[in-house]
């Protein structure tokens, strides 16, 4: 494990470090920050090459958590969980694996609540809610839950692409605007159905030929996974894996922006400069990716309406419009911007 990675990376509060030895799984829970409230973020399950990566990926994320709720001044701390899977795991072993995690969960007292990520679904998190409620959150409805966050998130996503035409064209109108969508699961899916709802052009790629037919058949293009990059399109989405924006891909973007639902799509910091020397806009993903945390932790813990999430939702586009506003009248990058956003909203919350 690289412990000064700790050391040199991360400022967060609390990492918890739990080896699960009948399954073989380790177990990462890092609480960057507090100081909004309770923490909180979803549980990442997936084979890592090396553990320093499942590590790194439970720091990085944990932290884009922060500034996912602060950019918004929404009332959660933040943090993630990543379960690292052994390269030999056994399928029949992961429900009381996930038991014995979500022991752990309510051990921290309030801590750390969760909820799906990559590699977890609403039915994992009914497992994990036998021993960790009530620290756990998107629960099937059949459980008692509200579901999928796929759908706020996507219309999180949808928002931010309004409020970055908006600042492009000085419109927020789709009709006719060419979106490349890359990965049409949970929130590609529904952000494919919104985008064609609202009159655009959507072409897409996903892995799995059963979504891409699925999308297929509600009127998107679809391409290859290689030739999403080369589109020429109004914007570019990317909806599933982060890292896609790199050193090799960026300079084969034919897009006007990137506004995508994917977590840290920046492969690193120097992405920020390559993509604002090719004059394209970034929208910083956890300022327009915070829909589906957002909307299912305020109906479930706030006792809001759906009708009610969904209006907070959709003042991404007010947060985004503010970023853009802030990173033109200051010369900042998008995310300086919003990373200002969210410090001042932090540090208001301390004095309070």
């Amino acid at each position: 494990m690289d412990l000064d990675l700790l050391r040199r990376d991360w400022d967060g509060e609390s990492l918890i470090v739990r080896f699960d030895r009948p399954s073989g799984a380790w177990i990462f829970i890092a609480v960057h920050s507090t100081r909004l409230g309770p923490a909180s973020g979803g549980t990442r399950m997936k084979r890592y090459d090396d553990l320093s990566l499942a590590l790194r990926d439970a720091l990085r994320l944990s932290e884009a958590m922060t500034f996912k709720y602060a950019t918004a001044d929404f009332p959660q701390g933040g943090a993630k969980a990543v379960i690292a899977l052994p390269q030999q795991f056994d399928s029949a072993a992961r429900p009381d694996l996930l038991r014995r995690y979500g022991t752990l969960i309510r051990q921290l007292g309030g801590l750390y609540s969760t909820g799906p990520d990559v590699g977890t679904s609403p039915a994992d998190m009914d497992v994990i809610a036998e021993t960790g409620a009530p620290f756990v959150h998107a629960r099937t409805e059949a459980a008692g839950g509200r579901g999928d966050s796929g759908g706020p998130t996507a219309l999180g996503v949808f928002s931010g692409i309004e409020a970055t035409l908006e600042h492009l064209d000085g419109s927020a109108s789709l009709t006719r605007k060419h979106v490349a969508v890359q990965g049409a699961g949970g929130v590609g899916g529904a952000l494919i159905d919104l985008l064609i709802a609202a009159g655009a052009r959507v072409s897409f790629t996903d892995l799995s030929p059963e979504v891409a037919s699925r999308a297929s058949a509600r009127g998107a293009r679809f391409l290859p996974s290689e030739e999403i990059f080369d589109s020429s399109c109004d914007v570019f989405s990317p909806c599933a894996l982060g890292g896609v924006l790199n050193r090799e891909t960026i300079p084969r973007l034919r897009c006007r922006a990137v506004v995508g639902g994917a977590n840290l799509q920046l492969a690193e910091p120097a992405d920020l400069d390559r993509l604002r020397e090719r004059r394209i806009l970034y929208a910083p993903d956890f300022v327009v990716n915070i829909g589906g945390a957002m909307a299912i932790t305020g109906m479930e813990s706030f006792g809001w309406t759906r009708a009610q999430a969904e209006d907070r939702v959709r003042q991404v586009r007010m947060t985004l419009r503010r970023v853009y506003e802030l990173s033109r009248d200051e010369g900042l990058t998008t995310e300086a911007a919003a990373r200002r956003i969210a410090v001042e909203n932090l540090e208001r919350a301390a004095a309070r």
